[in-house]
């Protein structure tokens, strides 16, 4: 009996033991099966960065100008790419495509991955057959855009962090420093100079309704972003950016030149005109485009002229309206544009140097006179006592 009971417990211990070892690997399995739903989950709205879309066109225009198939070219890039989220994209296209679907209506499917430019000139190459070709002329574009948009954001960088830093010191200066020096010339009794009791008056201010200034400052965040998502909000923000001071003349050329160059890859790829203008238009993100893109779009169809619009449309300036028409009378439509869109990549390049030469010494200025400016205010009853003392003496 004894016997008999010690097995019985030695039988359970044995099971208990063995319990963590049977649930781990479930466990395990378990997680990775929740990963991968959620992963799954984003891909249907993954938004590909521009850089990667540009990666992944170039990659796969030269696989398949190499003479690989293209499910084979998809299955190849699905096991190289990095982003686990973009690798599942990849698998539901390619297995899309293997069900007998064509590519185009495939990426169709993930619309925040692929755009509606490289969309429509996969059906441009797939109706030619010479989708290669097409992609590759697509990747270049790509690149290019990019390339700009790196520039611009390196341009950025740094007026940026100067202006965050300079934001955060004087908040340190008026939230910690200042009533250090409040309550020592509280004891002198004394009246202090405006330029110091504004400060200090400000730096209670601050103390006191902190809360309330970063509520008002969410709010009127808040309610910017809601009005910039209205037409009407939209339609303002977009005409203030191209007239803006400093910057305005920058947004008004990137915008061009990303006009230009859109409908020149697409003309030249063989997209229907109709179809190129809608393409541009959603590809512009400036209502000024879109509107000047439906004013063609109705013209064209009555028989008119691309230049014929842009001549009497003040967004566009008098050289590119004469190259255009230069481009439609002798049949080079799509070169000209090309050349009207690296034109203005170099004028952008131009402005954003410019730009950076200017800005670093004005930045300097700035922080100087405010934090010069608040330190002065600070020692100016201090230097007053000083000279009382020696007149005194």
């Amino acid at each position: 009996m004894a016997l008999l009971t010690s097995a019985s417990a030695g039988s359970a211990q044995s099971a208990r033991s063995d319990s963590p070892q049977k649930k781990g690997p479930n466990v395990k399995a378990a997680q990775a099966l929740a990963k991968q739903k959620a992963l799954e989950k984003r891909s249907k709205s993954y938004k590909l960065p521009m850089g990667e879309l540009a990666i992944f066109t170039q990659q796969i225009a030269s696989l398949l100008a190499a003479g690989l198939p293209l499910v084979q070219c998809l299955e190849a890039l699905q096991d190289q790419t990095e982003d686990p989220v973009f690798r599942i994209v990849i698998r539901d296209v390619r297995a899309d495509i293997s069900q007998g679907n064509s590519f185009s209506s495939a990426v169709r499917k993930f619309p925040n991955s692929f755009n509606t430019l490289f969309v429509s000139m996969v059906e441009a190459g797939e109706a030619s057959g010479g989708l290669a070709e097409i992609l590759m002329k697509v990747a270049g574009y790509f690149e290019s855009t990019v390339k700009l948009t790196k520039k611009v954001k390196s341009a950025m960088t740094y007026p940026i962090a100067v202006i965050g830093l300079a934001i955060a010191l004087v908040n340190v200066l008026l939230i910690f420093v200042i009533p250090v020096f409040a309550a020592m010339f509280k004891d002198f009794g004394a009246k202090l100079p405006a330029p110091t009791q504004f400060l200090i008056d400000l730096s209670n201010f601050m103390k006191a309704w902190w809360w309330a200034i970063g509520l008002t400052a969410y709010g009127i965040y808040w309610g910017g972003g809601k009005f910039v998502a209205t037409p009407n909000g939209r339609r303002t923000k977009d005409k203030f950016l191209v007239k803006a001071p400093i910057f305005g003349n920058l947004v008004h050329k990137i915008a061009l030149s990303r006009f230009c160059r859109t409908y020149a890859t697409l003309i030249r790829s063989g997209v229907p005109i109709l179809r190129t203008l809608e393409i541009v238009s959603a590809a512009s993100n400036k209502v000024q485009i879109e509107d000047a893109c439906e004013e063609i779009a109705k013209h064209v169809s009555q028989g008119g002229q691309v230049s014929e619009v842009l001549a009497a449309n003040e967004f566009f300036p008098p050289m590119m309206k004469h190259m255009v028409k230069a481009g439609e009378s002798t049949g080079n439509v799509d070169g000209m544009m090309t050349k009207i869109a690296d034109f203005y990549d170099v004028e952008c390049e131009a402005t954003v140097s410019a730009l950076t030469s200017l800005i670093e010494p004005m930045l300097i200025v700035f922080l100087g006179v405010v934090v010069g400016g608040i330190v002065m205010a600070m020692f100016l009853p201090i230097f007053q006592l000083g000279a009382v003392a020696g007149g005194l003496q």
